[in-house]
């Protein structure tokens, strides 16, 4: 049986600058990416994505047959939406309300009508805003480590300076902790393959982070935070989501954010996420292109992949930052830095799509990777449809 993961356009734009890159499906919270939530509880290693043509050459789909399960959208594996799933049969469609959740079949069930419907009613958690995937990642953390490590045994903490409260706790093969403090009594800890926290080091659960990835020394990372694999963390971190090869290896704050693939911040970056009046923040909708009301009284940084900060940068809460930027200079930027921005509180020039490539290139070298062709393309057409958020290119 194979999965394909479909999704509205406009559920795709409303995920921006996080999509501009990569499918609903590819994003993560938790411990895992959405995809792999779904495949490894249907039991299927065999999935694709049904997404926007420009991401399609390198997110691929499978062959769509009478048996192909289809999920639509962010949605997030819950035990009765998980069931449910299980028991289409072919020709049906899964629905709440109206909405098409799942169905099984040869066709999208966002494009295809000749379903039978299956009613669903209970609730269910979605990713539909970029916010959602910090406000849902503890939750998901905590559903991720059973689902990862139920009916397995941990790799033993043997460094005697180390010191652990609760019994929720997983370290995978060739995982190291060295004189640090990792507190599970409110959530799970699970360290991925390989991977290193470092001397000093203080982890609150729930905490998750993939293959290869690095806690600083003395580091200080408050819980409802994980990362994928090969990320440095260090400073105070709290309620974030790293996407995959990101790095905040200094001191400097940063909470209630998510940063996708290949960000770096640098040493003593901060974020924001409280206002001082405490009022609930609000953020760029790139769907309606105005500022909404999130609901949230924290809500810090989001921010596209290849995009970083110099020494000492700061952002106002609820900045949204795009694909292929750079930032620096004193003072605050504003909330909404668009795609292949390069510049600061004082004003921004274009930062052009060759330049971001010799960048993206030396750094996915340092991880034993290439800027393909396909990325390349993905990243002009990024320029392109940025284009409009880019406003001092229509006065040069």
């Amino acid at each position: 049986m194979s999965i394909l993961f479909a999704e509205h356009p406009e559920a795709h734009q409303q995920l921006l600058p996080l999509t501009y890159t990569r499918p609903i499906a590819d994003l993560r919270v938790g411990i895992l990416t959405i995809a792999e939530k779904w495949a490894r509880r249907l039991d299927s290693a065999d999935f694709g994505f049904d997404t926007l043509p420009y991401l399609q050459e390198k997110f691929t789909g499978v062959p769509a047959e009478e048996n192909t399960l289809w999920i639509v959208d962010g949605l997030l594996p819950g035990r009765s939406l998980t069931q449910a799933v299980k028991t289409l049969k072919a020709g049906q469609v899964l629905r709440h309300g109206e909405r098409p959740l799942a169905a099984r079949g040869k066709h999208n069930p966002l494009l295809h009508d000749g379903y039978q419907t299956v009613p669903f009613e209970e609730s269910y958690d979605q990713i539909s805003y970029t916010w959602d995937i910090f406000r849902l990642n503890g939750a998901e953390i905590r559903k991720d480590f059973e689902l990862l490590t139920r009916g397995r045994t941990s790799q033993p903490i043997t460094d005697a300076h180390t010191v652990s409260y609760g019994s929720d706790i997983f370290l995978e093969e060739g995982a190291q902790v060295r004189a640090a403090i990792l507190n599970a009594e409110n959530g799970p800890i699970y360290l991925g393959k390989h991977s290193e926290v470092q001397e000093g080091a203080i982890i609150r659960g729930p905490f998750g982070m993939g293959e290869g990835s690095i806690v600083a020394m003395g580091a200080k990372l408050r819980g409802d935070t994980s990362a994928g694999p090969q990320c440095k963390m260090g400073g105070e971190i709290s309620n974030s989501v790293f996407w995959g090869r990101s790095n905040k290896g200094h001191d400097g704050f940063l909470g209630n954010s998510v940063l996708g693939e290949w960000c770096n911040l640098g040493a003593a970056t901060n974020n924001s996420n409280l206002k001082n009046n405490y009022d609930p923040v609000r953020m760029w909708d790139f769907a309606s292109g105005r500022f909404v009301h999130t609901g949230l009284q924290f809500c810090g940084l989001i921010m596209g992949d290849h995009s970083k900060t110099a020494i000492g940068t700061l952002f106002n809460t609820g900045t949204t930052v795009g694909v292929a930027a750079n930032i620096f200079g004193e003072g605050f930027p504003r909330n909404i830095i668009p795609s292949f921005s390069w510049g600061g509180a004082k004003g921004f020039v274009t930062h052009q799509p060759r330049k971001a490539f010799i960048t993206a290139q030396v750094v996915m070298k340092r991880r034993n990777l290439e800027l393909t062709e396909q990325d390349k393309n993905i990243l002009n057409h990024i320029f392109e449809a940025s284009a409009q958020y880019r406003v001092w290119e229509k006065t040069d």
